[in-house]
């Protein structure tokens, strides 16, 4: 893969490439929405994600050529001059990350060539555009010698999707594919930014993805409608209660206190923020205690909450997951992501998981007239420099 990218490097800017970095993509094992309302995730960097190619110019431009979007050829603007443009689809993303940099005060001194290869499927909800923020701003701190740690990186991944690119995300994404650690989840309060580790640890079952094949684009769904949402619901709780997030409330606290809720639809968005953060610190606890039967129920209760109080799955979504269910071999099934399209994860047991793909393949395929796509995850460490 790396040798195949550098000879495509030198065919595409005639020169030698200088370095090589990775960053992945994600998967959220269960905690969906919870980011943006101070609760709690449970995500975990993946094997597949973003390669980036680079070699430093002696000028202040920057080219940069996707082998993913090859129709749109070799984007090129100035350092001094960034700013968003439609035409230049995906380079918005690493565009947004360098603007959020010199924002900051760190000085991008020279331009740069950039290759960008990505195996994470486009549109499946699995962190694509996260995996490219976060791509570059490992890319500018260590070409640049700019000292930066990771979570400061993440912040400013997430900054320059909320700001550049207008998606008012969460910081789940971002943090899961800067701090991703091998074989380990990570338990990310989203209030506070503290974490931990915590060993995946699933002798004899698999963590099968899969792909609904149905692409959906986050800054056009309804996300960011989900998550006014829920920022009226708090401004309502918070004229009695002092909290600054749904995520602070127990599932008592809220019973007692929802009526202050004025919308019934925000009453439901806030409901599902709320127990959706308690069924994710209930979820890790179990997986601890290796009870993967309460696990796999609690991320059956994550899905049957993301769709009817949530309103965030659609058939084909819904459809996966209930014929994954159905399955021999399978503890727990649900959505994950932002949801209207895109992936749903399965806890499979490893024997089955062959039997699993064909028969939910033909199921869903029957159901929905075209076929998902699986694949059985590999937890990764997070973005890094190759060599």
């Amino acid at each position: 893969m790396i040798n195949k990218l550098k000879v495509d490097f030198k065919n595409i800017f005639d020169k030698d490439c200088e370095n090589v970095f990775f960053s992945p993509g994600r998967v959220n094992l269960i905690g969906e929405h919870t980011d943006y309302n101070g609760g709690h995730v449970f995500p975990c960097a993946l094997s597949f994600g973003t390669y980036g190619v680079i070699a430093k110019r002696n000028d202040k431009k920057i080219r940069m050529h996707s082998l993913n979007f090859e129709h749109i050829g070799i984007v090129e603007f100035d350092i001094k001059q960034i700013k968003y443009d439609k035409n230049h689809d995906w380079v918005n993303y690493p565009k947004g990350v360098i603007k959020v940099f010199q924002d900051k005060g760190y000085e991008i001194e020279h331009g740069f060539d950039l290759l960008v290869f990505g195996n994470i499927p486009n549109g499946a909800g699995l962190s694509s555009s996260a995996s490219l923020e976060l791509l570059m701003a490992a890319i500018l701190n260590d070409t640049f010698e700019l000292n930066i740690d990771m979570v400061d990186m993440v912040k400013f991944s997430q900054e320059a999707e909320n700001k550049f690119i207008g998606v008012n995300c969460g910081i789940m994404d971002q943090f899961a594919i800067g701090m991703g650690k091998d074989r380990c989840a990570i338990l990310l309060d989203c209030n506070t930014l503290k974490y931990r580790y915590s060993e995946i640890n699933m002798d004899g079952y698999s963590i099968v993805i899969g792909n609904t094949n149905k692409r959906r684009g986050l800054a056009d769904s309804k996300y960011n409608e989900r998550r006014s949402e829920c920022e009226r619901a708090l401004a309502n709780i918070q004229i009695k209660l002092n909290i600054k997030a749904l995520g602070e409330l127990t599932e008592e606290e809220f019973e007692i206190n929802k009526e202050l809720i004025e919308n019934e639809i925000d009453r439901k968005r806030a409901k599902h923020a709320v127990y959706e953060n308690q069924r994710t610190l209930k979820a890790v606890k179990a997986l601890e205690e290796n009870n993967l039967h309460l696990f796999g129920q609690l991320m059956v209760g994550s899905h049957v909450s993301l769709r009817d109080d949530y309103e965030v799955t659609g058939i084909e979504l819904d459809t996966l997951v209930n014929i994954a269910l159905n399955q021999k071999g399978v503890v727990g099934a649900r959505m994950t992501g932002a949801g209207f399209g895109g992936c749903t994860v399965s806890i499979v047991k490893d024997e089955n998981v062959g039997d699993f793909i064909e028969n939910v393949t033909k199921g869903y395929e029957k159901e929905i007239g075209y076929a998902p796509t699986f694949y059985v995850a590999n937890i990764s460490n997070g973005t890094r420099k190759l060599g």
